[in-house]
């Protein structure tokens, strides 16, 4: 049988999920969590490897002679040196499209959180001004309705996708900006360049991979083309933001809010100025783990190892 080691299983798997289908593929053993100095004693004898956020380097791979397939429980594979791989002869899987709607369900969530402020109100009755009020209602900060409302979707995978019709429910305009126009878009949406979706929209989610050419892209500059009404949400990566220069635009009111599920450095740096912006939520990076995303992931990870060891490998990377 199959040696297969699972890294860093605790976070795909807490305990809510049942590692079954890949204890029938061969012997399994599953680490919550491995940092750097555990790897090499314990991969060293398995064909098989399952990493979440464990990097496999170049040093690493050349360290492990009987490694033949990594598994990434993720999309994102930058913890892999692919090329390395691809000369050591290992296979490279991901896990692609496992929870676009669960990530887009977050998106929505931070909108609806600035939209709605339904944990701000609830904090309020509970400190007793609904109490003390001289009215049956009341509203410590503005509530804004969506419908009419311009929500901008930069990039247009599933997650974007996913968005965009959630967003469409709500009866909002629809603006999509990617590298290259997309001519045949459904009713109510419209392509734009990056220009055009940052200076009308509303709301602006980012919903596209992080590359060289785009990291940090939403600086300072950008933010200042936007309307001082609009949002940002972000629960793509968060190196596409130059932190600093949001949490100044958040400062002095350049833009009127900003949800987050992603930062640049996670768990981040206590120094981070996000953390003590104002009108900023941020969630950790947690809009991927609803349980039904998770099975999903696990369920193809699972289906990943089995086509691997049938000779017929898919959701290859390298």
């Amino acid at each position: 049988m199959a040696a297969i080691v699972v890294l860093d299983g605790q976070t795909l798997n807490p305990g809510d999920l049942s590692w079954q289908g890949l204890d029938d593929l061969g012997s399994v053993a599953v680490y919550d969590n491995c940092d750097a100095s555990e790897l090499l004693e314990r991969a060293a004898d398995a064909e098989i490897v399952l990493t979440n956020k464990v990097v496999l380097g170049e040093a690493e791979l050349a360290q492990l002679p009987k490694l033949k397939y990594i598994g990434v429980t993720a999309t994102g594979v930058n913890v892999v040196d692919l090329n390395a791989a691809q000369r050591c002869g290992i296979v490279v899987t991901n896990v692609p499209a496992y929870g676009p709607e669960s990530v887009a369900q977050m998106a929505l969530a931070h909108l609806l959180n600035f939209a709605s402020a339904v944990q701000q109100h609830h904090q309020a009755v509970q400190q007793g001004q609904w109490l003390r009020s001289s009215q049956f209602c009341f509203w410590n900060s503005p509530l804004m309705g969506l419908a009419g409302k311009t929500f901008g979707v930069m990039g247009f995978g599933a997650i974007g996708q996913a968005a965009a019709r959630m967003a469409r429910g709500f009866n909002m305009n629809i603006l999509v900006s990617t590298r290259s126009p997309i001519a045949d878009l459904p009713q109510g949406y419209r392509w734009v360049s990056q220009a055009q979706l940052f200076a009308e929209a509303d709301v602006v989610s980012l919903h596209c991979p992080q590359t060289a050419e785009n990291t940090q892209f939403v600086n300072a500059a950008l933010l200042a083309t936007m309307k001082p009404t609009a949002l940002l949400i972000n629960t793509s990566r968060g190196g596409l933001v130059q932190e600093a220069d949001l949490a100044d635009a958040l400062k002095r009111g350049v833009i009127a809010g900003a949800g987050l599920d992603v930062l640049s450095s996670e768990p981040p740096q206590a120094d981070n100025p996000l953390l003590s912006a104002p009108n900023c939520t941020i969630t950790p990076h947690n809009a991927w783990a609803t349980i039904e995303a998770r099975q999903n992931l696990l369920n193809i990870a699972v289906a990943n190892v089995a086509a691997y060891l049938n000779g017929q490998p898919q959701n290859c990377v390298a």
